[in-house]
């Protein structure tokens, strides 16, 4: 029966990559339905308390957008490439990565891509050496985030089998391990392709004059120009000044928490807070805040995990046994392969908190040492594999040259060699470093 189980889970994720969004989630209800109600087994717990951080979370950087603070935070990197064009390979991937980081989503890159393509082809630099590391960097910068979901998956889940992991003993080992990923990565990308004026196929297009003169938008805008927006500023300020008092209290907690909060509740009313502050020191609509862009994908991503994590939960407590049984050699000899399995578990699941939330608890169970957990984080990332997830679609559509692409066979992409290159060396880094401190 777990085969079984196993093709009715495989089913609802391929049905939910065809609807994309929310689909994950509402199929996974669906999923559990049917355990309940055609296999007579109870459902698993849904992942609340992970569930709530992320609502706590999305609010307070919601919020954030809604005073226009995202945007002068894409303003400063737009400052910063266009100051510095020869190192867009570089300092493009280098933005989206710390962009995510500070707010907690990768959804922050799409405002950068077009500010990436246009130094990048105005430079005469071939656009795809940026633009797909830019859309994976984007991606790895979410285990090195303080106030991103995959964090608090861990937080949550360590805490739920007796073991509460300190948020810094995670950044500890998923920034440096992410940020060395996302560097090699680039450097590979500084010579990949030809250059615009010896690519033959670019050439060729460039005959024609109608796709001459849409390589360049003389309309395009330039956050850059002069002026202040004082009520953007005060959100920003306070918004880094949060996430400051949630690195101090992780840091501190023994001392400044109350007894018995842990620091999943604490990162909870931490982001309220930071939103309700937000709110009243620039005094913006708070219809505002339900209609960003962030607060819908944040809460897209919690309807994701509140279905598919539940049906697999339901799925993997009925048959633990089993799977400890089959997994507990290899594992126990190999437990770094733990990571290939995440690896595969993600190029399906385009959700890092999903996938830690389904992966996270069997790797407790099986006897997983924390150490080998924390430092194999980055391979939860593998959704770059199929070259469908929004960001990625957002990197082609801007490259107007179309050196950004998915190939004739659809894995021969753009992004995939550099999500290979900087997850792989991410998480081989990672681990040895959570084996060397932990």
């Amino acid at each position: 029966m777990f085969y079984v189980h196993m093709l009715l889970l495989l089913a609802v994720i391929f049905i939910g990559i065809r609807y994309g969004g929310v689909a994950f989630g509402l199929f996974g209800g669906l999923g559990v339905s049917i355990m309940a109600f055609v296999f007579g087994i109870a459902p698993g717990s849904p992942p609340v308390t992970v569930m709530l951080i992320i609502l706590a979370v999305v609010a307070a950087s919601a919020t954030l957008e809604a005073t226009g603070g995202l945007k002068l935070l894409v303003k400063f990197a737009e400052k910063l490439l266009r100051k510095h064009p020869d190192h867009i390979v570089f300092l493009g991937p280098l933005c989206t990565y710390f962009l995510t980081v500070l707010v907690g989503t990768g959804h922050s890159v799409y405002p950068l891509l077009p500010v990436i393509y246009d130094v990048a082809y105005k430079k005469g630099i071939r656009p795809e050496r940026p633009m797909a590391i830019a859309t994976v960097a984007s991606q790895m910068g979410i285990t090195a985030s303080p106030i991103a979901a995959a964090a608090a998956v861990v937080i949550a889940t360590s805490m739920e089998n007796g073991l509460e992991l300190s948020l810094i003993s995670v950044l500890l080992v998923t920034i440096p391990a992410t940020l060395t990923g996302v560097l090699v990565a680039c450097a590979w990308s500084l010579k990949r392709g030809k250059d615009l004026d010896k690519d033959p196929e670019f050439q060729a297009r460039l005959q024609d004059p109608e796709f001459k003169a849409s390589l360049v938008d003389a309309d395009i805008e330039h956050t850059n120009k002069d002026g202040k927006d004082p009520i953007a500023s005060r959100g920003l300020t306070v918004f880094l000044l949060g996430i400051l008092m949630v690195i101090v209290v992780a840091m501190f907690g023994d001392v400044l928490l109350p007894e018995k909060v842990g620091m999943s509740k604490a990162i909870q009313f931490l982001m309220l807070a930071v939103g309700g502050i937000i709110l009243l020191v620039t005094n913006i609509d708070p219809k505002k805040i339900v209609s960003s862009n962030v607060f819908s994908a944040g809460m897209t991503a919690v309807v994701i995990i509140f279905g598919i994590a539940w049906l697999s939960d339901t799925i993997i407590g009925h048959h633990k046994s089993y799977l400890v049984s089959q997994i507990s050699d290899m594992v126990n000899l190999y437990p770094w392969t733990f990571a290939i399995a995440m690896f595969v578990v993600s190029a399906f699941l385009k959700s890092q908190a999903a996938v830690l939330t389904i992966m996270l608890p069997l790797g407790f169970s099986l006897g997983i040492p924390p150490a080998v957990l924390i430092g194999v984080l980055p391979a939860c990332y593998a959704y770059f594999f199929f070259p469908f997830y929004p960001s990625d679609l957002a990197a082609i559509s801007f490259d107007r040259t179309g050196t950004t692409r998915i190939g004739k066979y659809i894995l021969n992409h753009s992004f995939l060699m550099p999500g290979f290159i900087g997850v792989i060396v991410a998480t081989t880094t990672g681990y040895f470093i959570s084996m060397a401190i932990n």
